[in-house]
């Protein structure tokens, strides 16, 4: 339309259209006319994308639709915390004040709290090439595109899995996993993120018993009582008690065995990190013994049961070996929240207060 208009100015002042000489004065006129179209044009393409535009990320664009759709998102969380914090009973009234704000004030501010953190990251995603556009109607074309593919999949006969279709919701949540877990990698190889064997080393020897636990072996002898059977409880109860006082007034539970009748002396060996009930009872046991100390009484059916540590050994080198890897992701883990946040807080995030407010609740409700 611009170059339409600016052609025809030009053939007219040229004496070449219907009108064939201009004054100065209806020169100007008709260039001052040229030029207020062709802004009105300009401003007339920026004002439609601002129409869709609530906010901006770095210069990201965050649409009408994607605020609504974390609202939606967000919808039964803040409706609980409303529910918990101001006793509110029956159907949120989202035009009603929850303290200082409405319902609904409440939950956009969540929303934009949730894409100023989610779209850094999906910024950050694209920057090292593990997507091609932060926007969310880019993210649209990637679910349904993903959906396709899944159905197709399953009209094949092939194995989908997962989800056979995922709705924006679900692909949301498992696309941004996705992105954070390849961000963690990338990063982590040769940038911000790298982990050093010094900071795994650091790390392990800070919190040595608790990834030393599972390299740890124990040598204990247990004694089991039988309580004599078809007594009343009473009679239990102070059999018990002189049991207690007898184990206490002894050094090693080898020392009981021969004058208890029926006690039952023996010993073995156990490794930490059995994933069996018994097992971890026993830990749980053991774990708070020091080398020659006799547990507590461990009641059972018709039975008491003691434990003697005699000694225990931890093998660093097996224990280092095993919780390094597991080390190393968790300082990254560490790594990237903090890097995150830093992002987070450096970027420039406007909100077009009276768009937002614009929103009503049927809006989100739709």
């Amino acid at each position: 339309m611009k170059a339409v208009l600016v052609k025809n100015a030009t053939r007219n002042a040229a004496g070449k259209g219907t009108v064939r000489s201009r004054s100065p004065r209806a020169a100007v006129l008709i260039a001052a006319v040229v030029a207020a179209l062709a802004a009105l044009v300009v401003g007339g393409v920026a004002l439609a994308q601002r129409t869709d535009e609530v906010a901006s990320l770095d210069g990201h664009a965050v649409t009408r639709d994607e605020l609504l759709f974390h609202m939606r998102r967000l919808t039964p969380q803040v409706e609980n915390e409303l529910r918990n914090q101001y006793r509110l009973q029956g159907a949120i009234d989202w035009n009603a004040k929850a303290g200082d704000k409405t319902a609904l004030q409440r939950l956009a501010a969540r929303a934009l709290d949730e894409i100023r953190r989610d779209k850094t990251a999906l910024v950050l995603a694209k920057e090292q090439h593990l997507i091609g556009s932060a926007d969310h109607a880019d993210f649209l074309v990637e679910l349904a595109a993903e959906n396709e593919r899944r159905a197709d999949a399953i009209a094949r006969g092939q194995v989908v899995y997962g989800l056979a279709e995922f709705s924006p919701e679900e692909y949301y949540s498992h696309r941004l996993t996705g992105l954070t877990t390849g961000l963690k990698q990338r990063l982590s190889a040769n940038g911000p993120l790298r982990v050093s064997e010094a900071e795994v080393r650091r790390a392990f020897d800070a919190d040595r018993d608790s990834w030393s636990a599972n390299a740890t072996t124990y040598t204990y002898a247990t004694l089991v009582v039988p309580v004599p059977g078809g007594a009343s409880a009473d009679h239990t109860a102070g059999y018990a008690a002189g049991l207690q006082r007898r184990v206490a007034a002894i050094r090693r539970l080898a020392e009981l065995a021969d004058r208890e009748p029926g006690a039952r002396l023996t010993t073995a060996t156990q490794r930490g990190g059995g994933s069996a009930a018994h097992d971890q009872e026993l830990m749980a046991v053991l774990g708070k013994l020091a080398p020659g100390q006799i547990s507590g009484p461990v009641p059972g059916t018709g039975q008491i049961t003691y434990y003697q540590l005699n000694g225990k050994t931890v093998d660093e080198d097996a224990a280092f070996a095993e919780y390094s890897r597991r080390i190393r992701q968790s300082l990254i883990e560490e790594k990237f929240d903090r890097f995150l946040q830093r992002r987070v807080a450096s970027s420039v995030f406007k909100v077009d207060t009276a768009a937002v407010d614009a929103i009503n609740a049927e809006d989100v409700q739709q």
